[in-house]
């Protein structure tokens, strides 16, 4: 039986600590004087709180056990109903009359991809601005795990929550109850935010463009306040502060904890981790090497090439220049980087660092056999054997990933787009990166698709923010059988 009760009244919990947040842009609106956007971010709140506290207090006290599905729907319908609900104020406001654009802006937002309707940013009125660079901040640790933290009201059945909104093959609880784990994962988040907050101000941004600009990177998210996004800055202090920190988001949280702890030696052998540095030295390397024409030596092809190498391996998508305009070499360096992704546990989209390593390893393994049929081989990560269902579950995975950005690639060319703006869009949408390469570049947006193309890739940066198992198990039969 699915919980139905549970999952309404999770729901409206969600939907009130979202409420609580979406009254911080009152800051900003207070600061600059506008009134008029004010009531975009009073009015919701006001009709939405009376009505989750009348559903809370009409289903009852207790929450029951959450059973894995009841996991999966929870967090889908939180998912959506969060961004359903965080479109409103573009709306109200009138800086997004359409409501599929500020659904599409809003799901872009919570899911960190930083894909953009919006053509005139700086335009806006900064409390929405905040609002819309918010969402990714919230959206990067995860809703689901934030609403843990601070309702501590579901016990065991938390975890399944949590693990039906992590990014990777698997969740490590870091302590015996989840609640906890939820916390300090936040609490570890939110002291990397505050340091990439100082570093930021130190270098010349104002209060409001350092919140803003953290929030897109510790999300990986991408959401910038500036038109040219971080190259308006034009300075190589804030470029190697953001690619710093767009690194260590992409890294897996649990380290964090590992290193507070002092097991260093762990994090030394964690496989992850050196495969994720690794790529992203090497495609620095390479792609700085590329550049140096184009940026008067390898110290400013270095500058420009780490950083749009950070922002796309850990599917932030912010952009210091038009890298659409850069030498063919040096953008299938990015494009391949498209393929990859953060590490598991990260904050970072795509397919994840573990899986390609994984998968390789598989590979390797298989030629392995043609030539040694009685062999016994092994896949080993960090040290530790991998389990054959934990091999399967991640091949499985990948190809569902690519079998949706086909689809996804055939949906947007069937709007009339070219091929290189059509698979860039999908690989853009589902890998929650943001920019990619024709129609969809980063001196571009996604204006221009029509709105049932905006409301189909609004369906995909779901799947891809909730790893697609979470969200395709709902249209089975079998998930809604009785049992």
């Amino acid at each position: 039986m699915i919980g139905y009760r549970t999952i309404i009244r999770f729901v409206a919990v969600l939907l009130l600590v979202v409420s609580g947040f979406m009254l911080t842009p009152l800051i900003w609106a207070l600061v600059d004087g506008e009134t008029g956007t004010m009531r975009a971010f009073l009015l919701p709140v006001a009709v939405l709180v009376p009505v989750a506290t009348l559903v809370l207090r009409v289903s009852g006290a207790d929450f029951e056990e959450v059973t894995t599905r009841d996991g999966f729907l929870m967090v889908s319908l939180g998912w959506l109903s969060a961004s359903l609900f965080g479109a409103i104020p573009f709306v109200i406001s009138g800086a997004i009359p359409s409501y599929v654009d500020a659904l599409f802006e809003t799901m872009s937002g919570f899911t960190t991809t930083g894909a953009s309707i919006l053509t005139e940013i700086e335009a806006l009125p900064r409390s929405l601005l905040f609002w819309r660079s918010l969402t990714h901040w919230l959206g990067g640790m995860g809703i689901i795990v934030l609403t843990v933290a601070i309702f501590p009201l579901l016990g065991i059945g938390g975890l399944q929550l949590i693990k039906a909104e992590a990014p990777g093959p698997r969740v490590d609880k870091l302590t015996p109850k989840v609640t906890e784990t939820a916390k300090i994962l936040w609490l570890t988040y939110v002291l990397l935010s505050v340091a990439e907050v100082v570093l930021l101000l130190f270098g010349g941004m104002d209060l409001f463009d350092s919140l803003t600009h953290t929030f897109g990177t510790m999300a990986t998210g991408g959401f910038s306040p500036r038109n040219a996004s971080v190259g308006a800055y034009n300075s190589a202090y804030i470029d190697v502060v953001i690619t710093l920190f767009m690194v260590l988001a992409g890294v897996n949280f649990v380290l964090y904890h590992r290193m507070l702890t002092r097991r260093v030696h762990s994090i030394v052998q964690d496989g992850e981790l050196r495969a994720y540095i690794g790529i992203f030295v090497v495609a620095s390397i390479i792609a700085g090497v590329a550049l140096a024409g184009e940026y008067g030596g390898i110290l400013g092809g270095l500058r420009y090439g780490s950083f749009q190498v950070a922002s796309i391996l850990t599917t932030t998508g912010y952009a210091t220049a038009d890298f659409a305009a850069w030498p063919a070499f040096a953008q299938i360096v990015l494009f391949i980087l498209m393929f990859v992704g953060g590490c598991s546990g990260s904050t970072g989209g795509g397919i994840k660092v573990v899986r390609v390593v994984t998968m390789i390893k598989q590979g390797w393994n298989e030629m392995r056999y043609l030539v040694y049929p009685r062999g016994v081989f092994a896949i080993r990560l960090s040290g530790e054997r991998l389990r054959k269902d934990i091999v399967y579950a991640i091949s499985g995975f990948v190809m569902l990933y690519f079998v949706v950005l086909l689809a996804t690639t055939a949906v947007v060319a069937a709007a009339g787009n070219d091929i290189l703006t059509s698979l860039t869009t999908a690989l853009a949408t589902l890998g929650n990166i943001g920019p990619g390469f024709g129609g969809v570049g980063p001196t571009s947006n996604y204006a221009f698709f029509p709105a049932w193309i905006k409301l189909y890739l609004t369906l995909v940066m779901m799947l891809g923010r909730l790893e697609i198992y979470t969200v395709l198990v709902l249209f089975t039969s079998r998930f809604w059988r009785q049992q």
